[in-house]
Formats: C-alpha cells, structure tokens, sequence
C-alpha cells in the first residue's frame, strides 16, 4: 500500500513510500482510506514545531475518512462496507479530559491516516453522517469536533450569543456554521476580504480585517454595544489573544485552540480575575462529543467546507497551500486512486 511517512523533519523529508498492508486483530477494523485532511497541527509536526520528540518514521494526519474492508474477531458496531472516520484521540470516549485520555492522537502519539489502509481499534472508529462525501467527512475529528466542543461543551452557546472567529480556516468556518444553525450572531476577523465576502456568503453577520484594523477588540465592542462577545474562537495564540481579552464581555469565553501566530504571551492576571474571564484550552473532543456533533450535522444537512482537494500524489503540495495560507475552510488529501 501507499503510505506517507515522516522520516526526519521538514516537508522536504516527507516520503510517499510503499509498505505492507496492515491486518486486523482481535477487536480492530481494517479501513481502506479514502480521503483526509489537512490541520495546522500536522504541519507543525512535520517541521517539529509541535512535538520535537516525535518518534519516527511516522505517518502523518490525523483526520481520515474511509470504508472498512474487514472487522477482527469480536467487533460488533461495524461490517465491511461500512463508511467511517478515524477519531482524532483514540482512547478519550466519554466524560471529562484526563492525561490517559489525551494520549492516543492519531498522527503523533501514534500512526496516522495518510495511507491507503489502516488498523485501527473498534473504539477509536465512528460512522458519519449519510449525506456527506468522503472528502467533507474526512474533516470532521479535529477540526469540526474541536468547534463544537468550544461552542457546545465549553460555552454552552445559546441563540442570541455573540461568537468571534479569527480567520477562515477549518475550525473557523465550522464555528461559524454551528453558531448561525445554533442562532448565535458571528462576528469574524481575517487578512483578506475575499475571504470575509466567502464567510459573509455562509452567515458571517460582519467582518473586519485585522491588517487594516489591528486593534480589532474596538470593532467587537462597538458591534455588542460596549459589552463585548459572548465567546471567542482564539486560534491566534500569542498574536490574538492579548486582542481577545480585550473584545470578550465580562464573564466571557475564550475559547482557546490554536497557535498560529505564536506560543507564548504576557498577559495581565487582573484582567482574567476582574472580568472574570474565562480561558479554557480545547484539545479537540470526545467519541460522546463526536456522536453529538454527527447527529446535529446530520439532522441539519451541513455540509463542510472543502476549499481545495489534492491528489496524495499532491501531498507536499497540500501542505505547501496551507503553509501559505492560502485555504479557505479545509483542506483535503485524497487517495481515490487507490479504488
């Protein structure tokens, strides 16, 4: 079979090669990939940026939608034929975040699903929903799954709520698509006003580029009338956040899950004591989470956001694209060729 794997880091090092076909065992199901996307996370582990002490050779990303070929002895939730998704933390399937239930990140802790085929437990698989394609189902463990989680688990997001995005990535556009059907208003930030027309065209209710407008917190708070946002989708990292706290209300959410524009920051203590803000790191969600989100996708008819699709021939590519910041909503690897 084809598979990536990461041999020494830096995009330039990553090998399209071909290995054996794995089998399944005792209670793990055997999946013929179809497609996977693309997250900021998999970049930073390729240039090892995210885990320096990653163990090689590895095989990278960790979203990957699929159809399972073959179920070892004692699986019983799936048959051959079956339509699936790997989950993002293979062993965190229901209540509150522990260290045991953080490990198991597929493409970091272990392999992942940029490959023709994949062994993966029965636990660490679930379905998705009927009306969507491989190529949209296959950004829905990390990015879609970590939205909801900030909007749903974390802030309890209720119709009438205030939400900033920054940027149109794929948990950007995913906030913003669960905010609008959860009735909430969506204010969002980005460099481009393309992109902020083409969220505008999804129901972003107003936008404002950050280029021209740095210290953007002023425009949240004009357009909540001084109160400032119910929650804020904080990707930035050092860059944003300092921006964040200015534009969240008093007893607001921060929502905060990404890094793209750095890892460490100063900040006033007081601010989060006074104004009672809260700041809670999202690390991506639940298998309970998941089933949650599929239902509501499902039931509403979403559909994801797929900006652009490479072939796996393509990959360095991909992830040329991303670097550049180039996507608007997900980007998508896919190994249709392997059918």
């Amino acid at each position: 079979m084809r598979a990536f794997q990461i041999l020494q880091f830096g995009l330039d090092n990553l090998r399209l090669l071909e290995l054996p076909t794995p089998t399944c065992g005792p209670g793990t199901v055997l999946i013929r990939v179809h497609a996977t996307s693309l997250n900021y996370r998999d970049l930073l582990m390729v240039r090892g940026h995210y885990d320096p002490k990653l163990k090689m050779p590895r095989i990278p990303l960790s979203d990957g939608a699929g159809e399972v070929v073959e179920v070892g002895t004692g699986v019983t939730r799936f048959k051959p034929g079956d339509r699936v998704v790997g989950l993002f933390l293979q062993y965190w399937q229901d209540g509150a975040a522990s260290q045991a239930k953080s490990r198991g990140a597929l493409g970091g802790d272990i392999d992942g699903m940029l490959a023709d085929y994949v062994v993966l437990p029965e636990s660490g698989v679930t379905g998705f929903p009927d009306h969507l394609s491989y190529e949209e189902a296959a950004t829905l463990p990390c990015a879609a799954l970590t939205a909801w989680n900030a909007l749903f688990h974390t802030a309890a997001t209720k119709p009438g709520d205030t939400i900033v995005i920054q940027g149109t990535g794929g948990v950007s556009i995913f906030a913003l698509q669960f905010a609008k059907s959860a009735g909430a208003r969506v204010l969002g930030t980005s460099s481009s006003d393309e992109k902020l027309l083409q969220a505008k065209s999804l129901g972003l209710d107003d936008g404002l580029n950050y280029k021209q407008n740095p210290e953007w917190s002023s425009w949240v708070k004009k357009q909540t009338a001084g109160e400032g946002a119910d929650v804020i989708v904080e990707v930035g990292g050092s860059g944003t956040l300092q921006e964040s706290m200015k534009a969240v209300r008093v007893g607001g959410t921060i929502a905060q899950i990404g890094i793209l524009s750095g890892t460490e920051e100063r900040f006033a203590v007081t601010s989060v004591l006074m104004r009672q803000i809260r700041l809670i790191g999202i690390y991506v969600g639940s298998h309970t989470m998941m089933h949650a989100m599929n239902r509501a996708i499902g039931l509403s008819q979403m559909k994801p956001v797929v900006g652009k699709v490479f072939p796996i021939t393509e990959t360095i590519e991909a992830y040329r694209y991303l670097e550049q910041g180039r996507h608007f909503g997900k980007v998508v690897i896919s190994l249709a060729s392997n059918e």
